[in-house]
């Protein structure tokens, strides 16, 4: 009986020993439960450049806009001063050759004279002025003795640019030269008497733009008229 007992209280103890196991297995699973969380990594900063491209902002070109410039005028500059006198200014304005031409007539004794701008003269002006037709005039009065062995000529002649003048007083020069003749060649005056003529009585004469020769007893006085024209 005793025996009995006794192994009642060992299946007793060891009951109550393997429940109280049973409940501490249980509080241990419910505090702690065996589930491995995943780790979760903290992200990393990314630095400038890297990763994923940085948005650019568009360009745009806007156009050069150049600073005006002021244009300059072609040629030179004109120069401050005092503007130059336009040819035949001042008391050259309004010289009529063909009307002096005629004052000298009624004033002094010339022999019997024909004129060049006569149609049926005008050819003879190249042979008496070589090269003076190609010369660009305002005026040109050529007047001739009608008789060749008289000595008188009269040639009154403009023109247009200042550069010609001495080319026209060439032309009246040698046509005294041509008159005269030399030593070797027998003057285009022809006689004695008025190849002297031509040789002593002519004159040539220019102001501005305007050339005169004189041939004859009267070219002296024509001279001194025809400056004071432009006095």
């Amino acid at each position: 009986m005793k025996q009995k007992f006794l192994a009642l209280a060992l299946t007793l103890l060891l009951a109550l020993s393997l429940a109280a196991c049973g409940n501490q297995g249980s509080a241990s699973s419910g505090n702690t439960p065996d589930t491995d969380a995943p780790e979760v990594e903290a992200p990393e900063a990314t630095p400038p450049g890297d990763g994923a491209p940085e948005e650019e902002a568009p360009e745009t070109d806007a156009p050069e806009v150049d600073s005006p410039e002021a244009s300059a005028p072609e040629g030179n500059p004109p120069e401050a001063g005092t503007p130059e006198a336009p040819e035949g200014s001042g008391s050259q304005q309004g010289v009529d050759l063909g009307a002096f031409y005629q004052t000298l007539r009624e004033e002094a004794t010339w022999p019997e004279l024909m004129s060049l701008e006569d149609e049926t003269l005008a050819e003879l002006l190249d042979n008496y002025y070589p090269g003076l037709s190609e010369i660009s005039t305002k005026q040109c009065d050529v007047y001739i003795a009608a008789i060749s062995a008289a000595v008188g000529e009269i040639a009154l002649v403009e023109v247009e640019n200042t550069e010609d003048v001495q080319k026209v007083k060439d032309i009246f020069q040698a046509r005294i030269d041509y008159q005269v003749g030399d030593d070797a060649n027998p003057g285009g005056a022809w006689y004695p008497e008025t190849i002297e003529g031509w040789k002593t009585k002519s004159h040539i004469a220019s102001n501005g733009n305007f050339i005169m020769l004189a041939v004859g007893n009267a070219a002296g006085d024509a001279v001194e008229r025809f400056n004071q024209l432009f006095a």
